[in-house]
């Protein structure tokens, strides 16, 4: 699983540190086998059940913020230095399990993808930093997922936080647009 894993989201080889590179590879494959989705299944789960017809899947969502969050760091490098610190780490494995909830919050009822009952009980930010969190994942990680949607307004955001809240609305907002 773990090859068929990297090949659909190559950016977790982008995090430097071992241990944490692991342990979001530990938690995307035992969030898969936990839901009961399979790997080759979730390039048809859609990235929201919002956008009705949507194309795009968990994983083009997925990748998509990793990558603008990536992005959004090195402008925030390139123009004000060390003044605004990102631990790219982190900010790689908060963007990469953001929406790991959504593997719990939705099914698959006749066809259509629907909400499961933990999903009507739990958004997928709540239930995926609950489950991120027996991982032994740093606070830190578990804060963005926790914190990157409306759950986390009014509260405090880490700058890592802040990056992939931005980098996911960017995404779902054009692609709502």
């Amino acid at each position: 699983m773990k090859k068929r894993l990297l090949a659909l989201i190559p950016e977790i080889q982008m995090i430097k540190e071992a241990g944490l590179r692991k342990k979001t590879e530990t938690v995307w494959q035992d969030a898969v086998e936990r839901s009961g989705w399979t790997i080759q299944e979730l390039t048809g789960i859609p990235f929201t059940l919002l956008i009705p017809g949507t194309k795009i899947n968990i994983i083009q969502h997925t990748r998509a913020v990793t990558q603008t969050s990536l992005k959004i760091a090195e402008v925030l490098e390139e123009q004000y230095g060390g003044r605004v610190p990102v631990d790219r780490d982190i900010l790689l494995a908060g963007a990469l399990l953001h929406d790991i909830g959504k593997l719990f919050e939705y099914r698959k009822d006749k066809g259509a993808f629907v909400k499961s009952r933990e999903g009507e009980l739990l958004r997928h930010p709540i239930s995926g930093a609950a489950f991120a969190f027996g991982y032994g994942l740093p606070p830190e990680v578990v804060h963005i997922i926790a914190v990157h949607s409306r759950e986390g307004e009014g509260g405090k955001r880490t700058v890592e936080a802040v990056i992939v809240h931005h980098a996911d609305f960017v995404n779902f907002d054009t692609l709502k647009a």
